[in-house]
């Protein structure tokens, strides 16, 4: 670990700075309000509408959500999630106080009844099994009185299940307002029905060269003030780094080998105790695997046997050829330098069959779809057998058509697998007898058609294993070429950064628009103390810092800042300039054609016509060109055998000829369109609503001042 080498430097000096720096911090906290995060202690996580989200609150549904979610989830994804439900709640919860919507205990209790999770409660069922409000209530009020753990958790249910009625209330009163008219299912049905064939010619804007259009900065700026809300920006920082990896030298690793070479063969040892010299079995003669691997090895003795599937990869085939009492080795597989000595072998001790299994009424883990009797299942699969024993039998084939077990999609393929693993009737069969042997066997699953298809041996082994580590002297020389570039950068410049790295051959890796809750970084994973730092109040543009990582350290500039709101010029020309390059091009190809026909338009542009045919408004893509919503509308609102202007397109000018229109075929009436738009439509309500409140909600998120 690259903090080690920080302790095994410790000094006198540096033990005083620390703890000088310590009472500092300890000071700091009795005189300053401030918490680790920079936030005031107290203060909400959030304020949505001038209603807070206190921290404590936020706290205790973060323990909620560890314990739910597990280790799987970082701290700042629960952060995010438990942000985002009480965003949710708080928004929602404004409405129905705004419009009066409440739950009252009768409306709990339909809840609970119609939602299994709860319903089937053994508390509150009766003795037929079905849900009983009086029980429930009953059983409830016992809860409260004798076991308030569960009544507290109980209590933390209901107000989800409130809270979630509420919702689903909310949202049927605007479902009820939203809907689709005839006319409306007519005109979508239209949409999709009416089609268009055409001619077009098409210039596209990539055949004038990006170079020859010059785009000014005004112009960029006056682009972003126009459409500013297509430029809003969240607070964001730009940073580089060098990336100091804490791992092996050539020399360490020369070293592990030979260490692990050293303990090959006997050695000689003083045992001060008995005043003689003892030999000290290497591990080319030792027996006592176990003893051995515990003094010398990183990985312990693992007697079970394995198949060549489960050795390591890189050395499957060695391993496999040795005799018993041979070694393999030096290699290196993953992290560790290795050497392997076979122990013991055992011949075809791992079996690869196949099998057609026959269920019946009954069996163990009979499919409840599977009727048939035992007696049934047993003819039916002594009639397969029968083909399956036929020299141009495809098993596997017979095993997808036949089978009742899991891997008839598998061609009934098993596996390989060893003794022990599978029923004992089933077990015997295999290990019994040879490799292309078919035959049936009954097991408490039901009647199989086993067939053998390989054997191999298994091999017990031990492993001399050494893990690849740094040494202290790779660890003690990386922190001092951490800290001797540190310094060099901190002293310098900030634009002198990247040319000192360049010197010492160090890559530099930059990282833009890091937002204050990002967690990953890439090229260093999970590092939330680094984009911390870099969102302090007390970092500025150029500033350098070090961080310790678990494989090494990590020497950090910041190189811009973006405050929130409005994109400026320089950070929207990636997004703005190809926009108006397109606006210009564009406008130089219709003023260098204006009174062209269609011939003259393709030859005098180099470009060939082409053809569309069934071309509709819900799927507006022209062939060889892409989505043309404007085209394709333009030639479908267009008579047949008529010629459009010059039309600025997305991907080019283009000019077309409307050969045939084809109308959707009138209906009776557009009821079935009208209420699949309807469905659409309040399918779309609690996700569209929702977001729209949040969008109009005026929202302080504080998450990055604590987390």
């Amino acid at each position: 670990m690259a903090i080690l080498s920080n302790i095994r430097k410790r000094t006198t000096v540096l033990i005083l700075i620390i703890g000088l720096a310590l009472f500092a911090f300890v000071i700091s906290g009795i005189f300053n309000s401030n918490d680790l995060g920079g936030a005031k202690v107290g203060s909400s996580i959030a304020e949505i509408n001038g209603e807070a989200i206190a921290r404590e609150d936020f706290q205790r549904k973060m323990e909620r959500a560890s314990r739910q979610y597990g280790p799987n989830f970082s701290t700042t994804q629960l952060v995010n999630n438990v942000y985002n439900q009480e965003v949710r709640r708080v928004v929602l919860d404004q409405q129905f106080e705004e419009l009066g919507i409440a739950i009252e205990s009768d409306q709990i209790v339909d809840y609970v009844r119609t939602n299994p999770g709860y319903a089937q409660i053994p508390d509150f069922v009766d003795s037929d099994g079905n849900f009983n409000a009086e029980l429930f209530r009953n059983a409830i009020a016992d809860w409260k009185a004798n076991d308030p753990l569960r009544y507290d958790a109980w209590l933390q249910d209901e107000k989800n299940i409130m809270q979630y009625a509420k919702e689903q209330m909310y949202f049927n009163l605007v479902k009820a307002g939203v809907g689709a008219t005839l006319s409306e299912g007519e005109f979508d049905y239209k949409l999709q029905g009416n089609k268009v064939d055409m001619q077009y010619v098409r210039v596209p804007y990539n055949a004038i060269p990006d170079s020859t259009i010059t785009i000014s900065k005004s112009e960029i700026q006056a682009y972003v003030n126009e459409h500013k809300d297509d430029f809003k920006q969240e607070p964001a920082r730009d940073i580089r780094f060098v990336f100091f990896e804490e791992k092996a030298s050539e020399e360490d690793e020369s070293a592990i080998k030979a260490a692990i070479v050293k303990v090959l063969d006997d050695a000689v040892e003083y045992n001060e105790s008995t005043d003689r010299n003892d030999t000290i079995l290497g591990f080319k003669n030792t027996t006592d695997y176990a003893a051995f691997l515990d003094r010398y090895s990183d990985t312990k003795f693992d007697t079970i046997y394995k198949a060549k599937k489960d050795l390591p990869q890189i050395a499957a085939d060695s391993i496999m050829a040795l005799s018993i009492g041979q070694i393999y080795g030096p290699y290196k597989d993953g992290g560790y330098y290795s050497v392997t000595k076979m122990v013991s072998r055992k011949a075809n001790g791992s079996v690869k069959a196949s099998h057609i299994l026959f269920a019946y009424e009954g069996a163990t883990r009979a499919n409840p779809e599977v009727k048939r009797t035992k007696e049934e299942a047993e003819a039916e699969a002594k009639r397969i057998l029968v083909e399956a024993k036929k020299s141009d039998a495809d098993f596997a084939a017979l095993a997808r058509d036949n089978s009742d077990g899991p891997t008839a999609t598998r061609g009934g393929d098993l596996g390989y697998f060893q003794e022990g693993i599978m029923a004992d009737e089933f077990n015997d069969f295999c290990f019994n007898n040879s490799v292309g042997s078919i035959g049936l066997v009954e097991t408490q699953f039901g009647f199989h058609i086993i067939k053998i298809d390989d054997k191999q041996d298994v091999v017990q082994i031990a492993n001399l294993s050494r893990e690849v580590q740094p040494s202290e002297t790779t660890t003690s020389n990386l922190f001092t070429e951490t800290t001797k570039f540190e310094m060099e950068t901190t002293e310098a410049d900030a634009e002198s950064f990247s040319s000192i790295a360049e010197k010492s051959e160090y890559i530099v890796r930059p990282v833009n628009k890091v937002k204050a809750l990002d967690e990953n970084l890439p090229g260093l994973g999970q590092q939330r103390n680094v984009v911390q730092w870099a969102f302090s109040p007390d970092t500025e543009v150029g500033d350098i810092r070090r961080f310790d990582l678990a494989t090494g350290y990590a020497v950090v500039q910041v190189t811009k800042k973006y405050k929130e709101g409005v994109m400026a010029s320089e950070d929207a020309s990636a997004t703005v300039l190809p926009i108006l390059r397109k606006e210009r091009k564009a406008e130089q190809i219709i003023a260098a054609n204006k009174g062209k026909d269609m011939s003259a338009f393709a030859s005098s542009n180099n470009v060939t016509q082409s053809t569309a045919t069934a071309v509709t408004a819900k799927a507006p893509t022209i062939p060889g060109a892409g989505r043309e919503p404007l085209v394709v509308g333009t030639a479908l609102a267009m008579e047949e055998n008529q010629t459009s202007g010059l039309l600025k397109g997305e991907t080019g000018v283009f000019m077309v000829k409307v050969t045939k229109k084809e109308d959707a075929i009138s209906l009776p009436n557009y009821a079935t369109f009208g209420t699949t738009l309807s469905n659409q439509n309040r399918n779309a309500v609690n996700t569209q609503v929702f977001n729209a409140l949040k969008e109009s909600a005026e929202i302080e998120d504080n998450r990055a001042d604590f987390f």
